[in-house]
């Protein structure tokens, strides 16, 4: 620019020179001379043509072209300067452009900051959202099995709900039942309150050995066990039946002599059955019978050692005695 400038100010002087012969009444020989400074060949070519009368001619068309020149100068010094303070303009433009810039660029900064940053949360939203959708499919599994044991226990509830309804239907099925029953008890247990109790259960002795004697003898069952209604007589050995009906009686014979030993059975002074075994004598020796007798208000029942034989008890009652009254007649 400061080269164009230069030419642009010697074109200024060479113009004002000629303007100066233009209007300072410059010789004809001054703008020759002038010339040929600038064309020194042509001016030692025009120098030896002086005489020549188209000299003046070329001349005065050169002084032309130099006005027209100075002209265009001045077009181009209006325009050089236009472009100048568009220049100016340009570099203001630019410095603000320049600042702009930076203000841009550390905008830019800020930004690239900021995106970092939200680039580093979104990579830390899309790893939660990740375990987010993790913890959902887990939730998602878990949900489905809690339905399907949802439906499960639905069906397992309706299905205890029919089992309680039936149950309900046979309680109370039941219950109607347990009132008849218990109706039909309470019926028996009057009844049973005015039918007689008979049963009695004795030892024959603790005292040892009884016997042998020289003829049948009548057992006399001095332990008494048990003995509902006073039907039985520790005293005469005798059970007296109380009423009218079927009557279970055993007894169990016991001895540890080597020998016979039995029992007989008497109703009414009436021997009903006789027992007898043979003892070898190792241990206590045993047998057992028992009878079903119907038997009338006042009959008695007794047992009686045969002659000649003999029988062994003590506490752990061997020798026993028993019966009830299953049914009155």
């Amino acid at each position: 620019m400061r080269v164009g400038f230069g030419l642009v100010l010697l074109l200024l002087g060479q113009c004002g020179l000629g303007a100066q012969g233009e209007g300072g009444g410059l010789s004809d020989v001054g703008e020759i001379r002038e010339f040929q400074k600038t064309h020194p060949r042509d001016a030692v070519e025009e120098s030896s043509k002086q005489t020549t009368p188209d000299i003046w001619d070329e001349v005065r068309a050169l002084r032309d072209m130099m006005v027209e020149l100075k002209a265009d100068l001045k077009n181009m010094v209006i325009r050089l300067k236009a472009s100048e303070s568009q220049v100016n303009e340009l570099k203001a433009e630019l410095i603000v452009t320049k600042v702009h810039v930076e203000l841009l660029q550390r905008e830019n900064s800020v930004q690239t900051t900021e995106l970092m940053s939200l680039e580093t949360r979104l990579s830390a939203t899309e790893s939660e959202a990740s375990d987010l959708q993790k913890q959902n499919a887990d939730l998602q599994a878990r949900l489905s099995s809690s339905e399907s044991e949802l439906l499960t226990s639905k069906s397992r509830i309706d299905q205890l709900e029919k089992e309680n309804a039936d149950l309900q239907a046979r309680l109370s099925s039941s219950e109607s039942e347990l009132l008849t029953s218990k109706s039909r008890i309470d019926q028996l247990e009057k009844e049973n309150a005015a039918k007689p109790k008979v049963a009695f259960y004795t030892a024959l002795t603790r005292a040892g050995r009884v016997g042998p004697y020289n003829m049948d003898t009548t057992l006399k069952y001095s332990i008494v066990h048990t003995n509902i209604g006073n039907a039985y007589s520790p005293t005469s050995g005798f059970f007296t039946a109380p009423v009218k009906g079927l009557y279970y009686l055993q007894f169990t014979v016991s001895e540890v002599l080597r020998g016979y030993m039995g029992v007989k059975v008497y109703k009414n002074n009436q021997r009903i059955m006789y027992n007898q075994e043979f003892n070898h004598g190792d241990s206590h020796g045993y047998f057992t019978n028992s009878v079903i007798l119907e038997l009338i208000a006042g009959d008695i029942i007794y047992l009686a050692l045969p002659s000649g034989q003999s029988a062994y008890d003590n506490g752990n009652n061997h020798n026993t005695f028993s019966g009830a009254l299953l049914f009155p007649l």
